[in-house]
């Protein structure tokens, strides 16, 4: 039963994020702690993630802006090992705090920048790809964040879901690589990791038909509304 409800969310979560292209693993982590504890729950989510992100580029390797994402991927990926590596060290539940705020705050960040067409360059992508990046290896996502970066570059549907999706599968690589050479992936968290993914994959897909039927102005309200939802479901669980 616990196998079935996981996989009956997952669906829903990866329909979700791969409209929007974030929120998977803020749907999913409750119920992998309730179901497997939270020892499994994130080496499980990052195997998922990095599954459903491979989906995302597959639906969308036709608009991929590769530029963009190598940008990112350059200093976020080494970043992603690094902050990987410290979890364990680190206050978590004062991170989540802060990046709960960050994440709410990110909707009036996101909408001041389009309201005065600032628009990010591959650069500015490799510069700020090092704390997101980091901050990604430590948390369980960080899709709020680079979510209003890559609209700030002036990418939209398609093209913002395969891109925001193909420079974050690369930092969540490093960071299963990192999970893996800590023997925190036993072989029964790969196999629940598999299941997850594949559910979060089946869902990208489906996705695919909401995201080219919605307009670019629907697009961002979604964005906006999902972002709310994960930062105070951040503030939540730093909370209690």
């Amino acid at each position: 039963m616990e196998v079935l409800f996981v996989v009956a969310v997952g669906l829903v979560a990866g329909t979700l994020s791969g409209i929007v292209g974030f929120g998977s693993s803020i749907m999913l982590m409750p119920v992998l702690v309730i179901a497997f504890g939270p020892l499994q729950a994130v080496p499980i989510m990052a195997i998922a993630a990095v599954m459903a992100n491979v989906s995302r580029v597959a639906a969308w390797w036709s608009e991929i802006d590769w530029r963009c994402c190598w940008a990112f991927a350059a200093t976020g990926a080494p970043a992603g090992a690094l902050g990987a590596a410290t979890l364990l060290v680190l206050p978590v539940r004062l991170i989540e705090t802060a990046i709960g705020v960050f994440f709410i705050a990110m909707i009036f960040v996101r909408r001041w920048m389009a309201a005065h067409e600032l628009r990010l360059r591959p650069l500015h992508l490799a510069l700020i790809g090092l704390p997101i990046g980091f901050l990604t290896g430590v948390v369980v996502s960080t899709g709020p964040l680079t979510a209003p970066l890559f609209l700030a570059a002036g990418l939209v549907k398609g093209a913002f879901v395969g891109t925001e999706a193909a420079a974050t599968l690369t930092v969540y690589l490093a960071k299963t690589a990192v999970f893996r050479g800590m023997d925190a992936l036993p072989s029964e968290v790969i196999v629940k990791g598999l299941v997850t993914g594949s559910t979060l994959m089946a869902g990208s897909f489906i996705a695919k038909r909401f995201v080219l039927n919605m307009d670019a102005a629907r697009f961002r309200l979604l964005m906006d509304g999902l972002m709310l939802l994960s930062g105070l479901s951040l503030l939540w669980a730093a909370a209690f």
